[in-house]
């Protein structure tokens, strides 16, 4: 999947014309790639069009005009595009009673994800298990972000086993925390379309 290039960022005031527009396009884009993991986790899968929107809401909110400070803000955001032959994903940490939560226990219950990044969520299609690679510096061992990025690699036959309907799922096998949940069809052909 091609990178996105600072010349695509629309600036503010063009960007102002047709952010409703590609704002409701994007939530649409994003219901077909949110996939709710157990009652803590969701995964969202990265492609140009929700890199490039959060691009664009990034230099919207921080009213970023240079171009040296765009190109900074692509850069940074450029690392959520999949490269070929794998998809990426954010992955958030939910705590559904957070408001009434102190500010301790939201750290604990996050913090109970520890070690989630090694080895704990896969991709399984078929026969394959595909490992996902977080990024590094997301979890300290006193402290775990509550937002991950990762990477799954998808090589040829798990691909040729997606578009051919094997059976597909993420997994998490974390000692605190197990689930899975079945990717529906629609985020099938979204995946396909990454992987294309």
């Amino acid at each position: 999947m091609e990178k996105i290039r600072a010349s695509e960022v629309l600036d503010l005031v063009e960007y102002e014309r047709v952010r409703d527009a590609m704002r409701a396009r994007i939530i649409d884009t994003k219901q077909r790639r949110r996939l709710s993991v157990g009652d803590n986790l969701t995964l969202l899968f990265e492609n140009r069009d929700t890199v490039l929107f959060q691009i664009q809401e990034m230099v919207r909110t921080e009213r970023i005009v240079k171009d040296a400070a765009i190109q900074d803000e692509v850069d940074t955001y450029n690392a959520l595009v999949p490269d070929p032959g794998e998809l990426s994903a954010t992955l958030f940490i939910e705590i559904p009673e957070i408001a009434r939560m102190s500010q301790e226990q939201v750290r604990q219950a996050v913090n109970r994800f520890q070690g989630l990044e090694r080895g704990c969520v896969t991709l399984a299609v078929g026969s394959h298990e595909i490992p996902a690679r977080f990024e590094e510096g997301r979890s300290k061992e006193e402290k775990m972000s509550a937002v991950h990025f990762l990477r799954l690699p998808v090589p040829l036959p798990a691909r040729e086993a997606l578009s051919g309907g094997a059976p597909a799922r993420i997994v998490v096998s974390h000692p605190r925390y197990r689930a899975e949940a079945e990717i529906p069809q629609a985020m099938r052909q979204e995946l396909l379309l990454d992987l294309a």
